[in-house]
């Protein structure tokens, strides 16, 4: 769990970024371009061709507190039943000294108003945590049991927000351009 740590990506993961482009129907012309500030969010959008990137905290991955930098299977093995019962919480999933996405998705709301109240279009980089937020505002998904979509994170997500906010899914999934050469 990455959450706050404001680590840049691996020497694999800028390689990755590096080969992908956009698919050719999303035309970047006149388009504004977020990231989190987080320096893998940042790296991934220049990674992608942004020629000017608005960083905005809201986009920020969840922060898991005391669990930062600890994978799942190490949190469920160290802390057990105590992890399962806060996992079933869902939206209200919460790390010691951690947000959750409730909380998440209230840091997300005035952004999402600014940006379905504009006519310009949006390419924003950000990270899974708030992604699942995201999923779960526009599908009403709780958070507990599946997720109604398996989001991978080498693709693009489309999504349209109107004027308060409300999210409605056009695809998930979007397949990135890979070049084998990086270039």
């Amino acid at each position: 769990m990455q959450g706050r740590r404001d680590i840049p990506l691996s020497d694999r993961g800028r390689a990755q970024a590096r080969a992908w482009r956009l698919p050719a129907h999303f035309d970047r012309a006149g388009v504004t371009w977020y990231s989190s500030p987080l320096r893998r969010a940042t790296e991934t959008a220049e990674l992608l061709g942004a020629d000017a990137v608005e960083l905005d905290a809201a986009l920020t991955e969840m922060s898991w507190g005391d669990w930062e930098g600890f994978t799942l299977a190490e949190l469920r093995e160290t802390h057990g039943d105590m992890y399962v019962q806060n996992e079933a919480r869902g939206l209200d999933f919460r790390a010691p000294r951690g947000e959750s996405p409730r909380d998440v998705l209230e840091r997300l709301k005035p952004w999402l108003a600014r940006v379905g109240a504009s006519d310009v279009p949006v390419i924003a980089v950000t990270h899974l945590g708030v992604i699942r937020a995201i999923v779960a505002a526009a599908t009403g998904w709780d958070m507990t049991g599946k997720a109604p979509v398996k989001l991978r994170s080498d693709v693009l997500h489309r999504v349209n927000i109107d004027a308060e906010g409300r999210i409605a899914i056009d695809e998930w999934n979007v397949p990135l351009i890979y070049r084998a050469d990086g270039a």
